[in-house]
């Protein structure tokens, strides 16, 4: 069990604007695409350097890499980057709606033609990356398999989610196992769509991360959320949206996840009163949807709202990812995140 109010993040780190640019002179051959990779290295440097500077004590790369073209919403990272990994999936994409909170907004969904087969998906060499530089514990984040599966077009198993999920489970399970061999200590599964789907769907989704769980002893994590999305050809000025807050959210399936840390907003923590068993909960204090910094104080606030939540079992993180928020505002809510722990253990 990790120190109380230990600090992590969620993932994703600010995406500098000039990504656009750059990408845009890939696409126009003036930039090679080996090019790029040195650019989202070096910015993996310096989302590594501002999570350490800002006192976080688990972090990642920022999944900087991972994120080519629509850096206004998270699913190229956490999507098209691994279904380009997964056999079974073709290199057509399709846009597919993502929420009936407004039909404009779309994703350029994977078509899934075959079965889904074993491929690397990147994780060891990730952790290999962001290890030459950290001074502190890595984690890597990984989609969970409801999320692949669900917003892919399906053409293989006749829109039956559970084989579906439990393949691709059997892919996770198998890079997790190596990334543990790599001597990785920290592995999380991302879920955001868990209270837009039915509980039969979500009962099926936490067997299938419990498959991928198998055998791995490395802190497990998993994130849990709403959607964080901003969409636009004018990025600036904007601030994620939850999409997926409708329908009822199933906090007492999520927590029979068989993981060690479950990551939540705080205004959906109250859910898992009396659900927990020995997980610890990591409390979203700091909300990446408001463009404001929040003191302190009021993260501390948002975490001992928590009554019920024994110290022990208490964690600190933000809401979602923070890809779309500019650096400053990234690194001062990370900062507040370290000072409410400070507060906290005090």
């Amino acid at each position: 069990m990790l120190a109380p109010y230990t600090t992590t993040v969620v993932g994703a780190h600010s995406v500098p604007r000039w990504y656009e640019t750059l990408e845009k002179q890939v696409e126009a051959g003036t930039l090679s695409a080996a090019e790029m990779a040195d650019v989202q290295y070096r910015a993996s440097q310096a989302a590594i350097a501002d999570q350490e500077a800002a006192g976080i004590d688990v972090i990642t790369g920022g999944e900087m890499h991972r994120r080519t073209n629509n850096r206004h919403a998270p699913p190229n990272a956490m999507l098209n980057h691994f279904w380009a990994k997964i056999p079974g999936f073709s290199t057509e994409t399709r846009p597919k709606p993502i929420t009936p909170k407004d039909d404009k907004v779309t994703h350029p969904a994977a078509v899934l033609t075959g079965k889904v087969q074993y491929g690397d998906l990147g994780l060891v060499d990730e952790f290999q990356m962001v290890s030459t530089f950290a001074h502190t514990d890595v984690k890597v984040t990984m989609t969970g398999p409801h999320m692949l599966a669900k917003v892919a077009h399906d053409e293989h198993y006749g829109g039956d989610m559970t084989p579906f999920m439990n393949d691709l489970a059997e892919v996770l399970n198998r890079n997790f196992r190596e990334l543990q061999d790599a001597g990785c200590q920290h592995v999380q599964v991302d879920e955001p769509l868990f209270a837009a789907v039915g509980r039969p769907e979500v009962e099926a989704a936490v067997e299938a991360i419990n498959a991928a769980f198998e055998g791995i002893t490395m802190t497990k994590w998993v994130h849990i959320c709403q959607g964080n999305y901003a969409v636009g050809e004018d990025y600036d000025g904007q601030i994620g949206h939850r999409y997926f807050d409708f329908g009822q959210y199933p906090a007492d399936l999520i927590a029979r996840i068989d993981c060690d840390a479950l990551m939540v907003e705080y205004d959906f923590a109250g859910a898992y009163e009396g659900q927990l068993r020995n997980q610890q909960l990591a409390v979203g204090a700091a909300d990446v949807t408001k463009a404001e910094v929040e003191p302190a104080e009021v993260l501390v606030e948002r975490i001992q709202a928590q009554s019920w939540l024994p110290r022990e079992q208490t964690l600190i993180t933000s809401t979602c990812g923070l890809n779309h928020l500019p650096r400053d505002v990234a690194f001062a809510k990370l900062r507040a995140m370290s000072a409410a722990q400070a507060q906290l253990r005090s």
